[in-house]
């Protein structure tokens, strides 16, 4: 037997290029160099690396790695991986998806992980907990209207992109508020609400978010530019009347439980992830040094590994080629790019009403994403006036971007779950329409 008879059956990866058809073939070289990419990028410190190098190389990886084989006949052609089976996003129940996991344990080597972490969010909760044990509410406590406000304005997004999905492009009101809530720049946030309210788009919905909050550290820039002239971005701003240093961690602490009970009380869907967050706040506060390096080191830089590569992963041919795909791309990017207008209005109106005592660029802030709007604010702003520090009003707007995310996607998921008064209602009233 020759070489190039064996050829085929050896290096599939390439077979199975060769034999696919042309715009699958055209999409898997193209994902593997946008996986290089993210992964320069990240690198560079243009995009965050935290998230962009393992999900840059899961993509290129996974795209890469398709030979014959289909253990689960999910796919008509017989070519798939051995990484995994997205199966909770193709509609399979999870426990279903958990009981498969035991059988094919050995064969998809990241199964194990999407099912019993990251399809039923408990990847999401873990992250939230170590970013909460790295925040000081302080921060919030120092201008706590100003932060609010500013975090309110940074929803514009998803308040605007909600409707459109529903009566432009179709979308089901589960699918449009899961949709809409990547404007709220939260990435467990949104892992949450695509699967309590759209699990079969739970993969592609993650996808894309995940896509765009990288994507945001390189775009905010030239928002902000383009909204605030140079002379408003360099303001040098006054300290507050109380910095966030002057008050003690028993204040902290109390704070934060209040807010972790009211927001469970008046949103209990959302509040394994209300949780997570104020008991990673709670840790971050009591004192216990041990405890937060546990939780604020390898819980949250594992936990955040393994999510960067399993959506990485995901990002195989066939979830970018469904047809959901594109308008789920444009709206996503819509919601981000309104929720940076309206983080951006924000901060203009509370430098106007303060009579320009606040820098206008916090207002980018308040697009959550922890802490990498904060940064892009205090990047901007250094470029124009590097004596100017407004990095920890900057911080409190991303906590409190954290929480307004938190409440609309609770309300989201109290309003549309499936046996709610007000979707039955909503429903009605848009077949009338149409």
């Amino acid at each position: 037997m020759s070489l190039f008879e064996v050829f085929p059956d050896v290096f599939q990866g390439i077979t199975t290029l060769l034999h696919s058809e042309p715009k699958v073939a055209i999409t898997r070289i193209f994902l593997i160099i946008l996986g290089f990419t993210m992964m320069y990028l990240g690198r560079k410190g243009v995009l965050e690396a935290m998230v962009m190098v393992p999900m840059g190389l899961g993509m290129a990886t996974v795209n890469a790695a398709v030979m014959y084989f289909d253990p689960l006949g999910i796919h008509p052609s017989g070519m798939s991986t051995l990484f995994l089976e997205a199966q909770v996003g193709a509609g399979v129940e999870p426990l279903q998806a958990a009981a498969d996991t035991v059988q094919i344990l050995g064969i998809d080597w990241l199964q194990p992980v999407f099912t019993l972490t990251f399809s039923n969010n408990l990847i999401a909760c873990l992250v939230f907990m170590g970013v909460g044990s790295l925040l000081d509410i302080g921060y919030v406590l120092a201008r706590p209207l100003i932060c609010m406000t500013i975090a309110i304005f940074a929803e514009l997004g998803t308040l605007v992109v909600f409707p459109l999905a529903v009566y432009f492009f179709n979308f089901q009101p589960q699918e449009a508020a899961a949709i809409a809530i990547v404007g709220g720049a939260d990435g467990p946030m949104v892992l949450f609400t695509a699967l309590v309210l759209a699990p079969p788009l739970f993969v592609p919905i993650s996808v894309v978010a995940y896509l765009y909050l990288g994507l945001a550290y390189g775009g905010y820039p030239y928002l902000i530019k383009i909204m605030i002239p140079k002379r408003l971005r360099a303001i040098k701003m006054p300290p507050p009347a109380k910095p966030p240093t002057a008050y003690n961690s028993m204040e902290k602490m109390i704070v934060a439980a209040v807010l972790c009970i009211v927001l469970s009380l008046l949103l209990p869907i959302a509040a394994p992830l209300i949780f997570s967050l104020f008991l990673g706040i709670s840790i971050r506060e009591s004192g216990v040094k041990p405890l937060q390096d546990l939780v604020s080191g390898p819980v949250l830089y594992t936990a955040t590994l393994f999510l960067g590569l399993t959506l990485g992963i995901l990002c195989d041919v066939n979830t970018i080629l469904d047809p959901r795909v594109l308008p789920l791309l444009l709206l996503g990017l819509l919601s981000l790019l309104i929720s940076g207008i309206g983080g951006i209005l924000g901060g203009l109106f509370i430098c106007w009403i303060t009579g320009g005592k606040v820098n206008p660029v916090v207002g980018i802030a308040g697009v959550s994403c922890v802490p990498t709007t904060a940064k892009v604010a205090q990047k901007v702003v250094s470029e124009d006036n590097p004596s100017s520090i407004v990095l920890p009003l900057a911080l409190g707007c991303c906590i409190c971007g954290v929480i307004t995310t938190a409440i609309i996607s609770g309300i989201f998921c109290s309003l549309l779950k499936a046996d709610s008064s007000f979707l039955v209602t909503l429903q009605q009233a848009l077949g009338n329409i149409q």
